[in-house]
């Protein structure tokens, strides 16, 4: 598709992330084979990982960052007994240690530390930016990479599956948090050491339940024409389905029409909303202050349905 065939496109795609594609060579073959004029992803996913990443088309990029900050669950399998340079399989190994006599006990114990509000250091091997290079290309020019430790939330860490030295993980957690690092402390709780050999992302809210569409899906609908592939696609409120819908008068979509704010009440819910016109259009995420007025964080310019 060559490039005078991208148009205006507006939708998130939860895309199948395959394994061996970064996230934004994902977000590159989606979007061309889309049409989509402006695309950008919700969070980078590693080559090593598959699964769930929205993809945000058009005027639902104007969201991509609010999502980047959702909480996301990944199914993840972590081998005992090994650190590697990478904290994952792709690393070379640096260091291999005796894995203790496991039981549901001594491994409840080392994952409990690990739950809540916690401190973790992120990989060397991240895209987390410093002077604006990110740390895995300052770790691969052999440079030494001090990386700075962050709170993060874990709300759910549970074992799977025990397989001999490989556990088989449900991890639910807050924006920001590596899964590489809890197999990391994970394998220093138990004092052998660890590191991540498989991830898959089950799910990003709002999309709990996703219907995801694999590359080769969106390669079939798009040989079949434009109607299939808009298929795929869903409408950008879909990624403010978990917060509330507030919707307007016509004098008070007229309002918010001049970029003004409007007055809605003390009774109004306070907290971020999704603002719908009279006209049943998606004009905005909003955020409802204490005062009662609806003021807008992100404006959508989209098509009157």
């Amino acid at each position: 598709m060559n490039r005078r065939s991208f148009r205006d496109i507006h939708g998130i795609l939860l895309l199948d992330k395959p394994l061996g594609l970064s996230s934004n060579q994902a977000l590159q073959t989606a979007r061309r084979l889309v049409g989509a004029a402006k695309g950008g992803h919700t969070g980078s996913l590693d080559p090593l990982a598959t699964g769930l990443l929205p993809l945000c088309f058009g005027e639902a990029t104007k969201i991509a960052g609010w999502l980047l900050g959702s909480r996301k669950a990944y199914e993840a399998e972590v081998k005992l007994g090994a650190t590697t340079t990478t904290a994952d399989l792709e690393g070379e190994i640096e260091e291999t240690r005796p894995v203790p006599a496991l039981d549901d006990a001594l491994v409840e114990a080392a994952l409990a530390p690990l739950r809540g509000r916690i401190t973790q250091v992120p990989p060397a091997y991240s895209a987390i930016k410093q002077d604006g290079v990110p740390l895995y290309v300052r770790a691969r020019r052999g440079e030494a990479v001090d990386v700075p430790s962050r709170e993060v939330e874990v709300y759910r860490l549970e074992v799977i599956e025990r397989a001999g030295d490989t556990l088989r993980l449900h991890v639910e957690c807050g924006s920001g948090t590596y899964v590489r690092s809890l197999a990391v402390d994970l394998g220093a709780n138990l004092g052998c050491g660890a590191h991540l050999t498989g991830l898959r992302r089950l799910w990003v809210e709002p999309f709990m339940a996703p219907a995801m569409v694999t590359l080769d899906e969106l390669r079939a609908a798009a040989e079949t024409g434009p109607d299939p592939l808009e298929a795929c696609l869903l409408p950008v409120d879909a990624g403010l389905a978990h917060i509330p819908r507030v919707e307007l008068e016509t004098d008070q979509t007229r309002v918010l029409g001049f970029g003004q704010p409007v007055p809605l009440g003390a009774g109004a819910a306070t907290g971020r909303c999704g603002v719908w016109g009279a006209d049943g259009r998606l004009m905005a995420l909003g955020e409802v202050g204490e005062d009662g007025i609806l003021r807008v964080l992100r404006g959508f310019n989209l098509p009157t349905p």
